[in-house]
């Protein structure tokens, strides 16, 4: 297995959502873009990947794990998954190109 290969295992995918974007598409100085990440990624590999796949200078990662919550529908009954997302913040200047 490449290393390319594990770099895109800890980015699975970017969260393109309304409130992910709002810090994204602001002039600010710096841009931060939200990646869905696995439960046991880290910080560090979740820097390494970034900046190899994406050629960008990370300033900070965030993380936030989100828990699965019970979910019903009549006689059925289950649970939504537990998920794990990344803020990537890139330094001054950088930017990822996700669309």
């Amino acid at each position: 297995m490449s290393s390319l290969d594990q770099m895109y295992r800890i980015i699975q995918k970017p969260v393109v959502t309304e409130k992910a974007n709002s810090r994204t598409f602001e002039d600010l100085d710096e841009k931060v873009y939200h990646f869905a990440v696995p439960l046991g990624a880290n910080k560090v590999e979740i820097r390494q990947a970034v900046e190899k796949l994406f050629s960008v200078k990370v300033v900070r990662v965030n993380t936030l794990v989100r828990q699965g919550k019970a979910k019903r529908r009549g006689w059925a009954s289950g649970e939504s998954p537990t998920t794990k997302r990344a803020m990537v913040t890139v330094a001054k200047g950088s930017s990822i190109e996700i669309l």
